[in-house]
């Protein structure tokens, strides 16, 4: 087995929100969250939720190898809520969010949670491939995201429809005809998509966040199946680079109408081959 991982932040200076790890057959990557830049309510930050998150949940589903792993994250959520809601305030409309994919290895089975927009990348060894990811919130979101796509982004107009834009988003967040994102509430949880796959049939695996999954669901550039190939021949890290590179060429998102000129990007690839 061969596990690669690559995370950028957004800018060189900025913080990396984008939280990935993994342990003795299985790996998590979380991509964190809050409402445009509004403050979260909580005095450790949106960084800090998704990588304790992230890291109590690897914890949890590698000692407990017979929990589902819904039952890991509602209970991997329950902890993190223990550990700062006497800090916090985890009512507050923006407190932190996170993505959450995760994969665990077990009794020749290759089992898969998402919720949220980051994705499960299952290629197989017979070269097709399959991607699990929740697009809830696009579902959600498609009749409130237009006038953000009408600006360039980055421009004062962008901004102030990209704000408007995720506080509508609010109103959504974790309830029936929304979408559903970890947080404070263990119930997100039992909203994930899981399954699982037989590890004979998988050459390999990959967690990416939306900001590496541009290059494919945003860009058009590329299909799966040559991101997989990608991710074997090079790395990570050039994944992300060649998604930098075709921000760069588009900062204003006039050919790809986007939120972020650029966004935290992560890619961690399993490979079994």
């Amino acid at each position: 087995m061969r596990l690669a991982l690559g995370s950028w932040p957004a800018t060189a200076d900025g913080e990396n929100e984008d939280f990935a790890a993994a342990g003795p057959g299985a790996a998590v990557l979380l991509d964190g969250a809050g409402v445009a830049g509004a403050p979260t309510g909580c005095v450790h930050g949106i960084a800090w939720f998704s990588s304790t998150l992230g890291a109590i949940l690897l914890r949890t589903i590698t000692s407990h190898p017979g929990w589902p792993l819904a039952d890991c994250l509602a209970d991997a959520i329950a902890e993190v809520r223990s550990l700062h809601g006497d800090t916090c305030d985890l009512t507050y409309r923006a407190s932190p969010t996170s993505t959450v994919v995760a994969v665990r290895a077990r009794d020749g089975m290759l089992e898969y949670l998402a919720l949220g927009d980051s994705a499960v990348l299952l290629a197989q060894r017979n070269g097709d491939c399959a991607v699990v990811t929740d697009r809830r919130l696009d579902e959600a979101s498609k009749e409130l995201r237009g006038p953000v796509d009408q600006f360039p982004t980055g421009s004062p107009e962008h901004a102030a429809a990209l704000a408007q834009y995720r506080e509508a988003l609010t109103g959504l967040r974790n309830r029936s005809g929304g979408f559903w994102i970890a947080g404070p509430d263990p119930e997100a949880a039992r909203h994930a998509f899981t399954g699982s796959a037989p590890l004979a049939s998988l050459a390999s695996v990959s967690l990416l966040s939306d900001g590496a999954t541009r290059l494919v669901d945003r860009f058009a550039l590329a299909s799966w199946a040559e991101v997989v190939a990608l991710l074997d021949s090079a790395d990570p890290d050039e994944l992300i680079r060649q998604v930098r590179e075709a921000e760069a060429a588009d900062p204003e998102g006039r050919r790809w109408p986007r939120g972020k000129a650029q966004d935290d990007a992560t890619a961690l690839h399993w490979s079994f081959a």
